[in-house]
């Protein structure tokens, strides 16, 4: 059904019955989005996605009949993009394709001007980040949040902001899920991720991109 909708769109899809399908497949052949059932067989899809994230940044809309907060911060933890829980319209899949499919370009607007804030440096228009000259690999949700604070660097992003940035506002977000983007980027840009001097947070407020300590 979901193929029929997808080709319907104007996409081409292919579809796999197991976790370690979809991963040979994803690295075999990777897709511009992968639409991951969370409970497959052989392997499921936190699995999957974790495994991908080790070197692959695709987009990935996860599937599950889990729907509880702890849940569905599990998935974005683990990389995932967005996350619809069952039962859901196909209408509804589709307008989070649409909305995934478009965040590149968004995110990778025309801009040539490299932004460089301390030992960080993200390019918009080649959708790379290097932190004391090495690269580091970022999601989408990742990358959209890291470009909008470069752009302004200093300033206060409240989680409302941020969220607006990475995936909007719908039932199935909530303002903790910028927490988890924002913890996994520090893994990735900090030298001490527990005393973050880049990304720091403004209490009570949010966060905000810094060049590091004076």
């Amino acid at each position: 059904m979901l193929r029929r909708y997808l080709e319907a769109a104007g996409h081409e899809a292919t579809v796999v019955h197991d976790g370690r399908s979809a991963l040979e497949q994803a690295r075999r052949n990777p897709p511009d989005l992968l639409v991951l059932d969370v409970m497959m067989p052989q392997l499921d899809g936190l699995n999957v996605c974790r495994m991908l994230r080790q070197d692959s940044d695709l987009l990935v809309l996860m599937l599950t009949a889990r729907s509880t907060e702890d849940d569905l911060l599990l998935g974005l933890e683990l990389g995932a993009d967005d996350y619809l829980t069952k039962p859901y319209s196909p209408r509804e899949l589709m307008a989070r394709v649409r909305t995934l499919l478009r965040r590149a370009p968004q995110t990778t607007r025309q801009v040539s001007q490299v932004r460089r804030i301390g030992p960080l440096a993200v390019d918009p228009a080649r959708h790379e980040v290097s932190a004391g000259g090495n690269p580091v690999d970022c999601t989408p949700g990742e990358f959209a949040i890291l470009s909008a604070m470069a752009d302004h660097p200093g300033r206060v992003f409240t989680r409302a902001q941020l969220l607006e940035h990475t995936r909007g506002i719908d039932r199935s977000s909530t303002e903790r899920t910028i927490d988890v983007h924002v913890m996994n980027l520090r893994r990735k840009i900090e030298a001490d991720p527990r005393r973050p001097a880049l990304l720091v947070t403004v209490y009570g407020v949010g966060y905000k991109l810094t060049g590091g300590p004076e």
